[in-house]
Formats: C-alpha cells, sequence, structure tokens
C-alpha cells in the first residue's frame, strides 16, 4: 500500500514538473525578438492586436517613431503607468527602437467592433470633430493628422482605429489633466484642453465605430496638412 502511494505521489510531481515546464516559454534563440517582446503579450497580444480588456490597447502597425518614443516615455517615467515602467526600467535605447519597428510591421486582424451605445446625437457630434473639427472652439478634424482612415502619419502621429472607447477617453482626458504630455509644441495638450468631457466621450465613441481600412498602414509625413505645429513629429529620435 505505502508502495502504491509513493508511486503516485512520484507520479503526480513528475507530471505537475511537466506541465510547469510546457507553462515556461521555449525560444529558439533567447536573444531573439520572440524573446524580448514575450512582456507585451500578456497585455498586447502575441501581435499586437490588444486583449479582451478595455486598457490594453493595439499597438501593431502604429508608425515605429511613435511606438519608440512611447517607450522611452515609460521607461523614462515622463509617461506614468507602474507595470509599464516597471518592465522597461532598464532596457537600452537600441534595444527599444528594435522593440519598436517590429511592432510597427505586424499587420495582425482587428478585433470585431462592439456596438455602440452612444447615441445618434453624441456620434454625430463625435463624426463631426473627427471628420471636420470645430472652428469656433480652433478644434482640427483629428483626420488631419490621424489620416483619412484614422490609421495614423509617420513618423510619431498613432492610429487611432481599432481603439476601444473607453481607452481613447482615458487617454484625451489625461492630455486634457496634463497627466500626458509631448515635445513641445505639444499640441494634443492643446487640442484635449478644448474638448469638454461629453465631447470626449462622442470623439471616442465615433472612433471605436470606424471600420478599418483595407491597408491599414499609417499615412505618408505630410506636415504641410497638418493644421498646427506638433512636436511628437519633430521629437522621433
Amino acid at each position: 500500500m505505502r508502495a502504491r502511494h509513493l508511486a503516485s505521489a512520484l507520479l503526480l510531481t513528475a507530471t505537475a514538473a511537466s506541465a510547469q515546464d510546457d507553462a515556461i516559454p521555449r525560444f529558439e534563440k533567447l536573444d531573439s525578438m520572440q524573446a524580448r517582446v514575450q512582456g507585451c503579450t500578456t497585455c498586447h497580444g502575441p501581435e499586437g492586436q490588444g486583449t479582451a480588456s478595455d486598457y490594453f490597447p493595439r499597438i501593431a502597425g502604429k508608425p515605429a517613431g511613435y511606438l519608440y518614443n512611447q517607450l522611452i516615455a515609460f521607461r523614462d517615467g515622463t509617461r506614468r503607468y507602474t507595470p509599464m515602467n516597471y518592465l522597461l526600467a532598464y532596457l537600452p535605447d537600441a534595444y527599444l527602437k528594435e522593440m519598436a519597428e517590429h511592432y510597427a510591421r505586424l499587420r495582425p486582424a482587428f478585433a470585431p467592433r462592439e456596438p455602440s451605445r452612444a447615441d445618434a446625437a453624441m456620434l454625430a457630434r463625435g463624426k463631426a470633430i473627427v471628420t471636420a473639427g470645430d472652428p469656433s472652439k480652433q478644434l482640427p478634424a483629428c483626420i488631419a493628422c490621424h489620416g483619412a482612415g484614422l490609421t495614423g502619419m509617420e513618423p510619431g502621429v498613432p492610429g487611432l482605429v481599432g481603439l476601444r472607447p473607453s481607452y481613447v477617453v482615458a487617454q484625451l482626458t489625461r492630455w486634457r489633466v496634463g497627466e500626458r504630455r509631448a515635445a513641445e509644441p505639444d499640441c494634443m495638450h492643446r487640442i484635449a484642453s478644448r474638448l469638454t468631457e461629453s465631447e470626449i466621450a462622442a470623439v471616442a465613441a465615433h472612433i471605436a465605430q470606424q471600420a478599418p481600412p483595407r491597408d491599414p498602414s499609417p499615412e505618408a509625413s505630410n506636415l504641410v496638412r497638418m493644421p498646427m505645429a506638433c512636436g511628437t513629429q519633430a521629437a522621433v529620435r
């Protein structure tokens, strides 16, 4: 009887050890991009497509310059989110640049759009700001910088298509109150500070309902088209 118990215990131990080994990622090379971005995949998905959480956005396909600047900002603490600050704290510039270029090349499928809870008036206001702006408030159209398909603009303007409304609201609010900053002239702080809370919600609701274009790549740089000077386009390292 004791022998059977001992054999069972050894079998359970071996099975647990095998399961634990299977849970540890295996890489062909430890010094590989697959290994480097392992810490990113839990929140942003295996190809940077985002996850079911409202607060972990799609990063795939965004301009490499934008992604690099955000990684630098998280590492240096000028953009605050504790898990990201901790994860990137000791990574060198060259390492982060390669990670940014990796995600910028990816084009995974977009998640299905979720039904909007916004009413028709809110969606109409959001569409107006996104596509035409509001001259009475000196608000430029979002598409003037973020692209006609909201896919962003090289080298430093991110795509917005595929983002959930809660994430867009959170980021615009951070820009509005000065918690999130960019290189001067900080155009997003100026724009967001002119938006009311209801307008932020309307913009987010409209963006979340937009279908991604066939080619979700960022548009080429077009400083002439941009309605104001923006430090994010000049500060790409």
